[in-house]
């Protein structure tokens, strides 16, 4: 089975890169089972072992376990996110409930978690290095976290209710991308569009026609609750159709409700905490984290939502007073681009044509990165992907020698799921043996025929925040899986990416890439200034909105397992936890509603989705860095990537920071960015 099934044997592509050509959908099951039963034996040779435990015989070898469920999983769940069929949902619903099941197995495993724990106890006296003193403690950790050391029963309910929410989750997921194709809204007359750009009624023809409508636009919606038409369409109604269509999903009572389903999640999980030794869900999370305690975020967002929510408000009289009129959500981001106008004398959507893909990625992205850290990217077409739109590109440093390959997907389609994210399709590894393989997905609108790709400024930023992560993934050189790329605490993982923003607008870089894309003019330099000018214009409105998904995230999950039982109204909740921290601003909707807030119902981010701002201070405190130290030079690139980037999981991050900066974080910078000083 092994010499003919893609999957089971090693592949011989560059990297070890999936040979997506050759795989079927029904090649993907039968690979994850016999991926979980050899890890499983080989997890069972090493708690069975009659040797007494050592870091060679007990850590190392569950580092080198499970190669072949690695390498099928990073290949499948690569897929299920971003070419998500019919048949790949089918799939991915059968194998959440196998993989939460195969994790407990280890995790929970009595035998294996007293070697581990042996091990843990003799570190003092172990010629170990760093690394593998840290992977000592982390393996403890993770296994104490996951209830190694509970008894019998308590482990059985919390192998049932880890199973059941990996339905649950995988359930949301499905709904939500069936509500949001469902749900995109399509208009009859190009009149109703008024404001749009050829390029932009050139793709709501093509996703019209994609889905059998012959004559008519279809506009497809993001993840978040917004979306970037509303800033050009003229016509309110249309705005708002759009953005009731967009805050409706997961929640009409039709097939695809997330209501039930986010309702048990919370349930569970608040049980599952309770189970493991915690109060509540987000304190279980945020004890792994550089949070520590959820005292800590909610005294973090509350000191933040405060004055963002009186910016807000002037934001809005402004906008008001443009109108000449009260103002509706759906008003917000139109009359904003009206008073940018005013004001700075920009407008953001006729600055597309200075943002073509293909100059932002090579002359933007790309050129930032070689000039920081010397790394070259050569594209090649010679690889499989799982999509035709996916591109491949060889990582090379400035002596020649191979760093790793980077992969983008860059185009919205209705099986791609809504946002922007990086993930590994392999890890790097020294004891495997293994360079690192990075997808970064996008959500672009794609035009038709030859027409060139136009990003809107906010994709501009995306694409280089993406980007961070996956510099993150591509640099960090380990030992150990374990701390292989960005396997770091949620509320230290955006930081790197966050970061790579600083490059969009660098005064080194931004002349390198916005040229016109008809002319090849650069984009003026007085409209540069300008921009550059505007500050935290516009920020109460974006750092409400966010606050507000963050503050749902942390309510969510601040519930006990008796006070979970009792909520049965989604809604009630959702209005309640908002007039709480004073962000119910009808006219600023929170970037998520929770019958579609994919991050903490169906990704990693529960409990979590406040590590952005988290991540904010650090990544201001270190853009004041580079802005002291000269900025876009090999010297900083360099330090920036040894001593953070290049360490992965294997330091502790806020330690890894401390040795980059020479301090901790100070928080000013980042107050002064989004204008909430006092």
């Amino acid at each position: 089975m092994t010499s003919s099934h893609p999957l089971l044997a090693t592949s011989e592509l560059p990297y070890g890169l999936p040979d997506y050509s050759a795989i079927d959908d029904a090649d993907y099951l039968p690979a994850f089972r016999q991926g979980f039963a050899e890890r499983e034996a080989e997890i069972a040779d090493i708690a069975k072992s009659a040797e007494p435990a050592t870091f060679e015989n007990t850590l190392e070898a569950l580092e080198r376990s499970g190669e072949l469920l690695e390498r099928v999983a990073h290949a499948f769940f690569t897929v299920s996110s971003a070419h998500a069929t019919r048949a790949i949902q089918q799939i991915d619903e059968a194998v959440a409930p196998l993989m939460a099941a195969h994790n407990d197995r280890v995790l929970l495993n009595s035998a294996l978690y007293e070697r581990i724990s042996s091990v843990a106890r003799q570190l003092d006296d172990l010629p170990l290095t760093d690394e593998q003193r840290r992977l000592t403690t982390r393996w403890h950790e993770k296994m104490t976290r996951a209830g190694a050391a509970l008894g019998v029963e308590a482990k059985q309910r919390l192998t049932w209710i880890n199973g059941r929410l990996a339905e649950l989750t995988t359930t949301f997921e499905k709904n939500l991308l069936a509500d949001t194709n469902e749900l995109a809204v399509l208009f009859d007359d190009v009149a109703d569009l008024d404001g749009l750009s050829a390029s932009e009624l050139s793709s709501a023809r093509d996703a019209a026609s994609a889905r059998g409508i012959a004559d008519g636009y279809l506009i497809t919606l993001p993840l978040f609750t917004g979306h970037p038409l509303l800033a050009s369409l003229t016509r309110a109604q249309s705005r708002e159709r759009i953005l009731a269509a967009s805050r409706a999903r997961g929640s009409r009572g039709n097939d695809n409700d997330n209501s039930a389903v986010l309702l048990e999640i919370v349930r569970l999980r608040a049980e599952r905490a309770a189970l493991l030794g915690f109060d509540t869900h987000a304190a279980y999370v945020t004890a792994g984290e550089t949070a520590q305690t959820p005292e800590a975020v909610r005294t973090r967002l509350r000191e933040l939502a405060a004055p963002a929510a009186r910016n807000a408000q002037a934001e809005k009289r402004d906008l008001e007073a443009i109108a000449g009129r009260s103002i509706d959500a759906h008003d917000w981001t139109f009359f904003t681009e009206q008073e940018r106008t005013r004001r700075f004398d920009v407008d953001a959507a006729a600055l597309r044509p200075w943002f073509e893909a293909e100059r932002v990625l090579w002359d933007g992205v790309f050129y930032a990165a070689h000039r920081l850290y010397g790394v070259t990217f050569i594209e090649r077409h010679d690889l499989p992907g799982y999509h035709p739109s996916v591109r491949f590109f060889d990582v090379l440093n400035e002596d020649g020698s191979p760093q790793g390959m980077y992969v983008l997907d860059l185009f919205t389609r209705d099986t791609k799921r809504g946002g922007a994210w990086m993930n590994s399709i392999v890890a790097q590894s020294h004891l495997r043996g293994t360079l690192p393989v990075v997808v970064n997905n996008l959500n672009v609108s794609k035009p038709s025929g030859d027409e060139p790709v136009l990003l809107t400024h906010d994709e501009v930023e995306t694409l280089f925040h993406e980007f961070g992560h996956a510099l993150h993934g591509l640099f960090a050189t380990v030992t150990y899986p374990f701390f292989a790329g960005t396997a770091v605490g949620r509320d230290f993982v955006e930081f790197p990416s966050q970061v790579n923003e600083m490059w969009v607008m660098h005064a080194d870089v931004l002349p390198h890439y916005a040229k016109h894309v008809t002319t090849g003019e650069p984009l003026p330099h007085d409209v540069i200034e300008r921009l550059t000018n505007m500050g935290p214009f516009g920020q109460g409105f974006a750092t409400s909105e966010y606050l507000a998904a963050a503050w749902l995230d942390h309510s969510w999950h601040s519930v006990t397992q008796e006070q979970a039982e009792k909520i049965d109204d989604v809604a009630a909740f959702e209005a309640a936890a908002l007039a709480d921290i004073g962000l119910d601003e009808p006219a600023i909707p929170s970037r998520y509603s929770s019958t579609y807030f994919q991050h903490i119902f169906a990704g990693g981010y529960s409990a979590a989705y406040y590590s952005y701002i988290w991540s904010e201070v650090l990544d201001a405190d270190t853009v004041s860095w580079f802005e002291e130290n000269g900025g876009l030079t090999r010297e900083n690139g360099d330090r920036f990537r040894q001593r953070l980037l290049g360490v992965g999981g294997s330091k502790d991050p806020l330690e890894a920071y401390r040795d980059f900066r020479g301090r901790d974080a100070k928080i000013d910078p980042l107050l002064k960015r989004r204008g909430l000083e006092a």
